[in-house]
């Protein structure tokens, strides 16, 4: 009776919760474990997750606060501590003066812009998004009362938006444009002089840019990474920062976040905070103390790996018939044009997984459907494997 009751009732659902689309990364990934699972020999290059250990060191940290009893509340913005590295980083990799009070340390990436949404967006404000865009962007600018206004960027110009294209996109409900360098998708790197151009738009029209810099650390070949809040006291007053432990470090599950922002901002964001997650992790906070002020000596290990997978994956991805392919020059993905094989993006990984055992990420779920998202922060023998059950797919298209 109680369950005939429970199936039957007309739940309430708010329409912010209802216009949602669930993470398909997330989706693809427990989909492609799933079959694991069963027994299936499943190839996954769907989860934004380096497949290296979190160093250590930063371990050791972590498992030593547990030891000492650093198990309770801390300050909602992240302890005072793991602030200061936060600010001694971008001092020493940015060349950026903040105060403790302008950094928030959150409970990942994730929580970061969505805070930032929260702070900023009021009903109908907009937030400029190029596509492709990480695939969360546009939600949480809805979950704000916000409006998604997203710039289509292809292949051909490597994805990058332009000036003219920002400036023609900007209203007067605009309030955030969204810069994401090194990108996921699509591992572009935007030049510093191209950086700037977006940054004079914004700081000429009075618009907030979100930087989402996770990716800062993982550069490859002679690619340089400058943040668009160093290029004058202008910039950085108009640049909220947004960074993450998650990447370079592989602390994924550690989930450590953090902003930089004008302090009126970083205020509403701490209040913000304080009303939904509070702290951050406690002890995970004493590891992300210990991943920025101790060595970075895993970068040197981890950077030529993924680099070699990259340049792997590129040249086989480019050899099949019917697929083209930029090559990233940071974070850990390709975002390979499938658009020549005849089929758009959810039929494509649909049918890899089904005949391949392959598992991708369809390009629609980052606003472009001609193309899939290829994680190779996966080992070697997995990029083999997988490549070679690709092409094969792939060839067996066009026979």
């Amino acid at each position: 009776m109680g369950g005939y009751l429970l199936n039957t009732m007309n739940y309430h659902i708010s329409q912010r919760a209802a216009s949602l689309a669930p993470s398909l990364t997330l989706a693809i990934s427990a989909k492609a474990k799933q079959l694991k699972a069963e027994g299936q020999d499943v190839i996954g290059f769907g989860a934004g997750e380096p497949d290296f250990d979190t160093p250590q060191h930063i371990k050791d940290a972590a498992i030593r606060a547990l030891n000492e009893g650093f198990t309770k509340y801390t300050p909602a913005s992240g302890i005072p501590e793991l602030k200061d590295a936060v600010v001694e980083k971008f001092q020493r990799d940015n060349g950026l003066t903040y105060k403790a009070s302008q950094i928030i340390v959150s409970c990942g990436g994730k929580h970061s812009c969505y805070n930032i949404m929260m702070a900023i967006c009021d009903q109908g404000d907009e937030v400029i998004i190029p596509a492709p865009f990480w695939l969360s962007y546009p939600e949480m600018v809805k979950l704000a009362g916000g409006k998604p206004v997203i710039l289509d960027t292809t292949d051909a110009t490597q994805f990058k938006v332009t000036p003219e294209q920002l400036r023609a996109a900007i209203s007067d409900r605009t309030r955030i444009f969204i810069l994401n360098s090194p990108s996921n998708p699509t591992g572009t790197i935007y030049s510093p002089a191209e950086i700037k151009a977006l940054g004079d738009v914004c700081v000429e029209k009075g618009v907030m840019i979100l930087s989402d810099e996770i990716y800062e650390h993982l550069i490859y070949g002679n690619a340089k990474h400058q943040t668009v809040a160093s290029f004058s006291s202008e910039h950085q007053a108009h640049t909220i920062i947004t960074h993450g432990l998650a990447k370079a470090w592989s602390m994924t599950g550690w989930r450590l976040g953090f902003i930089a922002a004008p302090e009126p901002i970083a205020k509403r964001i701490n209040a913000i905070q304080s009303h939904s997650t509070s702290n951050p992790t406690s002890f995970a906070q004493k590891g992300g103390v210990e991943a920025l002020r101790g060595s970075q000596h895993h970068l040197k290990e981890w950077l030529p790996e993924f680099d070699r997978r990259r340049t792997y994956a590129y040249e086989r991805l480019t050899a099949m018939p019917g697929v083209t392919c930029v090559k990233a020059q940071g974070a850990f993905y390709l975002f390979p044009n499938i658009s020549g094989t005849g089929m758009q993006s959810t039929e494509f990984c649909d049918q890899l997984l089904e005949r391949s055992q392959v598992a991708a990420v369809p390009g629609i779920a980052f606003g472009s459907d001609d193309y899939i998202r290829i994680s190779y922060a996966t080992s070697m023998a997995n990029i083999q494997k997988g490549m070679d059950r690709m092409d094969a797919f792939v060839r067996s298209l066009h026979s």
